[in-house]
């Protein structure tokens, strides 16, 4: 499994571009005026891995197939987006299928590019779109608590369920706060997730700085970072702009255009680490002659599940796990090695896979 991450935003705050540097397209139309995206346009990405290429060099694999992410583009929200302004229905409909939300913020100036409010305030745009999530998710919880009321009459307990968990939601909104921050029982996750609430996603906020503040960020950006801190939410700062022409450089003149930048690594690297953080997403690797490849799990997912996201007759037909930790793979430069540094495991049912692990699964069929 991957992960979906919406990429919202004002118009003109850079959305666009920083999907097409992403997903290396010009699929989506970055033009100086609101709604030049009319239809969410998505791309998925590799996710990128040193260690994958570092364990494929000493197994020698034919092929290397990397994990991969999707983004969606969604066309900029505007005040009123919740009651139809703009395009707003038709994107909040596409924020419910995402995993988590990107809001962009614009953190720089430029005379040359509008700004739909007039002014340079990435807070208050902010608090623009979480108003309009917030506003949308009241009005959808509103009319479903309606449509449940015949239901609770009748004793009905999944109709039960679901108005308490709808009624914890819309006090912590009318309370001007978003659902991500009503605190929900174990029992009661699967349920809340299908409730689908915009504000209930995990955010990212990804402020779009100038080229010179790609590397520290900027007194715009501080202020984000500041607003994040207090709501738990993730922040990363990249310039779009970069992103766009590193997306058009061969691999080696990339590096070396991140060097005169003053930058470690692209934007998008921070980006997907940011947005595994987010949702606490790991990695583990299946290596061999053939292909090494990449895959994505949940933190926590125990051994049956994690072989599940390869195919479900693995998790049904699970006997058992052989792992490697990937620094003990690399050490014993490959399995072989590894098994005789006593570094090679059996593993059962209850093994919770970690990070980097090389996993080879055993099942009946």
């Amino acid at each position: 499994m991957g992960f979906r991450m919406g990429i919202v935003g004002l118009p003109n705050v850079g959305k666009s571009t920083l999907f097409n540097a992403l997903t290396r397209t010009a699929a989506a139309q970055a033009a100086n005026f609101p709604f030049c995206t009319i239809e969410p346009n998505v791309g998925d990405v590799a996710v990128p891995d040193p260690r994958l290429d570092r364990l494929a060099a000493i197994a020698g694999s034919k092929q290397i197939i990397p994990a991969r992410m999707t983004f969606v583009d969604i066309a900029g929200l505007v005040r009123g987006a919740s009651k139809g302004e703009g395009l707003g229905n038709q994107f909040l409909a596409n924020i419910r299928e995402c995993d988590a939300i990107a809001h962009v913020l614009r953190c720089f100036e430029d005379g040359d590019i509008t700004h739909v409010e007039g002014r340079v305030d990435p807070v208050a745009d902010a608090e623009t779109i979480e108003t309009e999530l917030m506003l949308a998710d009241l009005e959808s919880i509103e009319r479903r608590r309606a449509n449940l009321a015949r239901k609770l009459k009748g004793g009905d307990k999944e109709a039960a369920d679901q108005d308490r968990l709808l009624a914890a939601a819309q006090a912590a909104l009318e309370a001007g706060r978003p659902a991500r921050t009503v605190t929900v029982a174990e029992d009661d996750q699967r349920n809340w997730k299908l409730l689908q609430l915009l504000t209930a996603k995990p955010v990212l906020y990804v402020c779009n700085v100038e080229e010179a503040s790609a590397a520290a960020g900027n007194a715009q950006s501080a202020r984000v970072a500041e607003m994040a801190a207090r709501q738990g939410a993730g922040t990363v700062v990249i310039s779009a702009r970069i992103e766009e022409e590193l997306a058009q450089l061969p691999a080696d003149e990339a590096a070396m255009f991140l060097q005169e930048m003053g930058l470690d690594e692209a934007g998008l690297d921070r980006l997907i680490r940011a947005g595994y953080q987010l949702l606490g997403l790991q990695t583990y690797f299946t290596v061999g002659p053939k292909e090494a490849r990449a895959w994505t799990i949940r933190k926590g997912t125990l051994a049956p599940q994690a072989a599940g996201v390869i195919h479900g007759d693995f998790e049904k037909g699970f006997i058992r796990a052989e792992t490697v930790a990937y620094d003990d793979y690399v050490a014993g430069n490959g399995e072989a090695g590894a098994k005789e540094a006593g570094k090679f495991r059996v593993e059962g049912k209850t093994y919770e896979v970690q990070d980097g692990d090389v996993l080879h699964f055993l099942f009946s069929g």
